[in-house]
């Protein structure tokens, strides 16, 4: 007889009775790295499933995960970080971070530096961008009763889509040159207003209209933040 190493009960069989763990970790080698990549990618139940069902019926799916069953969908922050890094890769890979994100300003100026970590890090400040927008989801949707951990579940499965779509674009443009990444910034937007109304309730327009705004003035936000941490910073560095 052993115990568990996790919560230390007597084991009685190959898996703990009170947590699940096994009694034997298996050997980390060629084979369980290959286990592992293909637990995440595998088409039941992982990123691709993920994918196939976000691409379908977002909101219904996203509902199921909040009030049913969250083993059939990648985890939310594991889903939008990957698909962060995969975006992030494709536009440095093909050089293609600026040609949807800019801003003129001074080049000496705080806020010129946020901006320019913004334009070459877009993956990641899109999941800072998403709690401006989960802000604004919250105070539009307010009588849906959701929390703001909820929503933001919600917005990590939408904002990795778009990071998808964004990469794929990112591909394209890569591959053929074609100025192609201001209609992947309309189609992810598109898909965004798309997702967040459906979620709350997809026969009614005024939810489209409302999603609409919420990432519109998420967006609008979000960059006024980082303006304003720039002026300040300078006005710091300054006196």
């Amino acid at each position: 007889m052993t115990n568990c190493r996790s919560c230390n009960i007597e084991l009685t069989s190959k898996y703990c009775p009170n947590c699940g763990q096994s009694s034997q970790l298996k050997r980390i080698d060629g084979h369980y790295i290959i286990h592992e990549i293909e637990h995440v990618l595998h088409f039941e139940r992982g990123i691709l499933y993920t994918i196939r069902e976000l691409i379908a019926n977002p909101g219904q799916n996203v509902r199921n995960y909040l009030s049913e069953n969250r083993s059939r969908l990648v985890k939310p922050i594991i889903f939008i970080i990957v698909t962060s890094l995969i975006y992030s890769t494709c536009s440095h890979f093909f050089h293609i971070e600026g040609d949807y994100i800019n801003y003129s300003g001074s080049k000496e100026s705080s806020t010129s530096t946020i901006f320019k970590w913004i334009q070459g890090h877009y993956g990641y400040a899109n999941i800072i961008m998403g709690v401006f927008i989960a802000l604004w989801t919250k105070l539009f949707f307010r009588k849906y009763k959701l929390n703001i951990f909820e929503i933001l579940i919600l917005l990590c499965f939408v904002i990795g889509m778009g990071m998808l779509i964004y990469a794929f674009f990112a591909i394209i443009q890569g591959l053929t040159h074609f100025k192609v990444m201001q209609i992947a910034g309309i189609i992810g937007f598109v898909y965004s207003t798309w997702a967040i109304g459906q979620f709350y309730e997809k026969g009614r327009a005024i939810n489209y209209v409302k999603a609409f705004f919420a990432y519109i003035l998420g967006m609008i936000t979000f960059a006024l933040t980082a303006i304003i941490i720039g002026i300040i910073t300078d006005l710091i560095i300054k006196y």
